[in-house]
């Protein structure tokens, strides 16, 4: 009975490059969306700087935006769980974000 468990379960190999490995910093993340699809464009942002370099941005179906909020609402609680709350850090000057893309500056 366990090796048709066990031939039912699926594994997935991801590969990681050392490229990727090391990451990008982003301490800003914008989210958009259109009925097909869920962007986020993770930003890098300087204090007193007034623009943010995207670094990375992520397109997803609206299926995989969902699964990807639980997963995060599930490691928040075990983070917290373990390290204790996360304090969240108020937006107080309201700031709005114009967002220019390669063709917005062309145009």
């Amino acid at each position: 009975m366990s090796d048709d468990k066990e031939s039912k379960t699926k594994k997935m190999e991801i590969n990681l490059s050392e490229q990727k490995a090391s990451g990008e910093y982003s301490n800003l993340a914008i989210v958009t969306h259109s009925a097909s699809e869920f962007i986020l464009d993770f930003c890098q942002i300087l204090p007193g700087m007034p623009k943010a370099n995207v670094v990375s941005r992520i397109i997803l179906n609206p299926q995989h935006a969902k699964s990807l909020l639980k997963t995060l609402e599930i490691n928040i609680q075990r983070y917290e769980q373990t390290f204790g709350k996360i304090k969240e850090i108020p937006n107080p000057q309201n700031q709005t974000i114009n967002i220019k893309t390669k063709k917005d500056i062309i145009n």
